[in-house]
């Protein structure tokens, strides 16, 4: 029994200094061994692993990748036009001992903080020397290279490794919002009023060719219907001339028809003419003598068809024959083109 009562607290001792005295170290990390609080040892494989119970200690810290987001910073390019830039990095432990005697024990924290200090004075450093427009072009990549190369050896001293430095966005300040969004309006506005300046011009010189063309069309127009006209005008006399040289009393008959007709026509047709006027020499003629004179109708008497009659007011001598036109026969209607066929 005192032998059991011995050997069961032993073992139980044994255990638990066993298990203190024993470590994983997970793939994903790597491991300090400390020793009032010396370095001593790192383990980096995965794996187990053995230290001194109560007297050492283990720390970890993460072999990841680590991603940290920097604080938005305003930056001055050359041309002045600031910009606020928003920038993060990737990086991730290499060297232990440095990490740790860097950082003390602050961790991973402190020496965030202190990469925050060193990438911002580098994204200013460089970002500085450029333009606004090379920081907003496809070429900021090589600008991060930069970054990240000026960067790299104060890292090291730290015992970090920047992988990549990467900016998120670009903006202007708040302040200069206003004049930019400004500024861009008016640029607008200009192109927008010599777009239609242009447009007006190319209008106003369309329009002048277009009424140049007119006229041009128009005249050409006039010019051939003058032409023409000349042209039907020297045929009439032709014809005319035609016709009087085949039959000329004919000709003159048929002209003096066309006379009566075009003065004694609508229904009060009143003609003032001397009586001895050649007007009505086929009046005079001696067919038309041995003919009855009409006498002149009463003033309340109705017009025959196609004969207004003179005004009641106009006087009547013996020796003048009556003005009342008879009827236009028909035979000067169809002699109309009878002087063309002869």
């Amino acid at each position: 029994m005192r032998k059991a009562s011995v050997i069961l607290p032993a073992v139980v001792v044994a255990i638990v200094i066993f298990l203190s005295s024993v470590f994983i170290v997970d793939e994903r990390e790597k491991v300090l061994v400390l020793q009032f609080g010396r370095i001593v040892d790192a383990k980096e494989e995965p794996g187990l692993a053995f230290k001194i119970p109560l007297i050492q200690e283990v720390v970890r810290y993460d072999d990841r990748i680590l991603s940290r987001d920097i604080d938005p910073l305003e930056v001055t390019p050359l041309n002045d036009r600031r910009l606020v830039v928003d920038a993060f990095a990737r990086y991730r432990i290499v060297d232990l001992y440095q990490f740790r005697q860097a950082v003390g024990t602050g961790g991973i924290p402190a020496a965030e903080s202190r990469l925050d200090s060193i990438l911002r004075a580098q994204t200013r450093e460089v970002l500085g020397s450029v333009t606004s427009n090379e920081i907003l072009s496809l070429n900021r990549d090589e600008l991060m290279g930069r970054v990240r190369q000026g960067a790299l050896a104060e890292a090291r001293e730290l015992g970090i490794e920047i992988v990549d430095v990467r900016l998120k966005r670009t903006d202007l300040p708040r302040e200069n919002l206003d004049a930019t969004f400004a500024r861009m309006r008016a640029e607008r506005e200009r192109e927008a009023a010599d777009l239609v300046a242009r447009g007006n011009e190319a209008a106003q010189r369309i329009r002048a060719q277009a009424d140049r063309t007119q006229v041009e069309i128009v005249s050409d127009a006039n010019r051939q219907a003058e032409i023409v006209r000349g042209q039907a005008d020297g045929e009439r006399n032709r014809i005319y001339a035609e016709a009087y040289g085949a039959d000329p009393e004919f000709f003159q008959f048929y002209r003096s028809m066309s006379a009566y007709r075009a003065s004694l026509k609508g229904e009060n047709s009143t003609l003032v003419l001397s009586p001895d006027s050649e007007f009505f020499t086929y009046f005079k003629d001696d067919g038309a003598a041995s003919a009855p004179v009409p006498m002149a109708a009463p003033a309340d008497a109705a017009p025959s068809d196609g004969a207004p009659a003179i005004e009641s007011g106009a006087p009547v001598t013996p020796d003048a024959p009556a003005i009342t036109a008879p009827e236009a026969p028909a035979a000067p209607a169809e002699a109309e083109t009878q002087p063309a066929g002869q």
